[in-house]
């Protein structure tokens, strides 16, 4: 997987390709899924919800430019799998899900696995962590139709957001950080993923 679907597809960070091959993918989706775990895609993990595609996990660890001294919010916990991977590369990982089924299989997973430096929370992740914050980095799993004003305040002076935001049925991959006072934006393709809901998400 990280050979033919990462380093292949531009995937450079020596930190970011470690991690993805520490991390056992199919240990985090459900048992009928497990023979397709290291496909080039998506797979379904209940709810309605799926594990992002593993080059979509490794791209947005690597726009995120971790160095491994970093607090990280995640939005959106999913099945746990890119929590995970952010364990290997920032110091502490903050990640909010929606969902109680998969909040609690989630915890469940990482705890097994002997994650100690990330802290969950089941909730609205479109609203952030704001007692845990300043974050170093925000990685938002979950497509949205704009970038809600708690999470630019949630960002460390130095901070950067990595997001996929626009349509329902497509986004753009977007790294936002402080720039001369404003905010400077950097686009990485467009992508698909689940909507987000909540406060801030897309409205039924």
């Amino acid at each position: 997987m990280v050979a033919e679907q990462l380093e292949q597809r531009g995937i450079r960070d020596r930190r970011v390709l470690d991690a993805m091959r520490a991390v056992e993918r199919h240990l985090f989706i459900p048992l009928e899924y497990s023979d397709r775990a290291y496909d080039d895609g998506p797979l379904p993990i209940g709810a309605g919800q799926t594990i992002s595609q593993p080059y979509m996990v490794a791209l947005m660890c690597e726009v995120a430019a971790l160095t491994g001294i970093e607090k990280v919010l995640e939005i959106g916990t999913g099945s746990g799998y890119q929590a995970a991977v952010l364990s290997r590369l920032a110091a502490w990982v903050y990640s909010i899900e929606c969902v109680p089924e998969l909040y609690h299989r989630a915890a469940a997973v990482l705890a097994r696995l002997g994650v100690n430096n990330c802290s969950l929370r089941l909730g609205d992740g479109s609203e952030g962590w704001p007692e845990a914050a300043p974050f170093d980095a925000i990685v938002v799993t979950a497509a949205m139709p704009g970038i809600p004003r708690e999470f630019l305040e949630q960002l460390s002076p130095a901070g950067r957001l990595v997001a996929p935001v626009g349509e329902l049925e497509l986004q753009s991959l977007v790294h936002i950080s402080r720039k001369d006072g404003g905010w400077r934006e950097e686009y990485f393709g467009e992508c698909r993923f689940v909507k987000m809901t909540g406060k801030s998400g897309f409205n039924d």
